[in-house]
């Protein structure tokens, strides 16, 4: 009776077994294909290197690497949910870090000193920091928005300009020492727990994100603008606003990842984090972010970040070169928008 009103994937799962047939049911959705892909790479790593991947201590060790460029990431997808691209992130990032730390080294001169004063000198440095990069995605979004550039012109430019304005506050030369006081922000770890700052701060950002897209009006508008921006439009959505709003968002996460990344390196410069860019895109669109916008979810771009953090460790336990390392993520990069634009064509 079963098989006769039954689909034949349901009598199929009966044969196979329970394993299989979960296995079978996760693979017929991006989210869960997306999941086993992470857990099989880190099966296979573990297998590779099983004395030096599945410790606790190489673990712990990538609990505090890929919040940076999952933050990252995170502002790269909201930007594609509009159909665009922000290519200016790693700009912002530095430049909001130059300025956190030029503003707690003159309020805080010493970075062994301790007391409230320290502590005010920390939060205005990144105050300043934050304030700079909102600054930064508010140029962003009225260049796209209001001027009608596109995306990846616009954001290429302001990253130039970001860039170019950390150089001449620095001479290009790295600002090291942050208060000590401040290394709990990328070193330091929840008490009893063992949970990294740094991991702790992506996983608030990124519920906050999920919940902003999938539980709020303004989630709704972004979703529609990059579906179809003169439909937003006569649905009475101020895509202007909209845009310009993303963009600030985009930038403040960028900053956060970019105090995280001086922090934890003890030193601002000009080009941290340059290799992060290609990262970024390459989680957005591998987590399902649809390049020209209306899809994407935080769920799967997480997924990414984890698939992809686990292949880089275990690629470098391999003593694999960094340049092969950077020419695996753009040959992935290219085979998945491959394989997305061919799934939108059939769609």
């Amino acid at each position: 009776m079963d098989k006769q009103i039954g689909p034949r994937t349901i009598a199929a799962t009966r044969r196979s077994g329970p394993i299989r047939g979960f296995a079978g049911a996760l693979a017929t959705t991006d989210i869960g294909r997306l999941f086993l892909i992470t857990v099989l790479v880190f099966v296979v790593m573990s297998v590779l290197q099983p004395a030096l991947f599945p410790t606790r201590e190489n673990l712990s060790s990538m609990a505090f690497q890929f919040p940076e460029f999952g933050l990252l990431s995170l502002g790269m997808m909201l930007t594609m949910l509009t159909g665009g691209i922000d290519l200016s992130i790693i700009g912002v990032a530095d430049l909001s870090a130059i300025l956190a730390v030029m503003v707690m080294h003159r309020l805080a001169p010493d970075a062994q000193a301790a007391g409230p004063g320290v502590f005010v000198a920390i939060a205005a440095g990144i105050g300043v920091g934050l304030a700079a990069a909102a600054v930064g995605g508010l140029v962003n979004g009225i260049v796209i928005a209001g001027m009608d550039i596109p995306p990846i012109l616009a954001t290429l430019g302001t990253g130039l300009i970001f860039t170019g304005i950390a150089k001449v506050l620095t001479g290009g030369a790295a600002l090291l020492g942050f208060p000590e006081m401040a290394s709990v922000i990328g070193n330091g770890a929840i008490p009893y727990f063992g949970i990294p700052v740094p991991l702790l701060i992506f996983v608030v950002a990124a519920a906050i994100v999920a919940f902003v897209l999938n539980r709020s009006a303004f989630g709704l508008r972004v979703y529609l603008l990059g579906t179809n921006p003169l439909a937003a439009r006569f649905a009475g959505i101020d895509n202007f606003r909209v845009t310009v709003r993303v963009y600030v968002v985009s930038a403040l996460l960028a900053a956060v990842a970019g105090l995280i990344i001086a922090i934890r390196a003890n030193s601002a410069k000009a080009d941290y984090g340059s290799s992060y860019l290609l990262l970024a895109v390459l989680i957005s669109v591998l987590g399902g972010t649809n390049p020209y916008g209306g899809f994407g979810k935080v769920s799967g771009l997480v997924l990414a970040v984890l698939s992809l953090q686990f292949l880089s460790s275990g690629l470098n336990m391999l003593q694999v070169s960094n340049f092969a390392v950077s020419m695996t993520w753009g040959t992935l990069l290219l085979l998945v928008m491959v394989i997305n634009a061919g799934r939108i064509r059939r769609a």
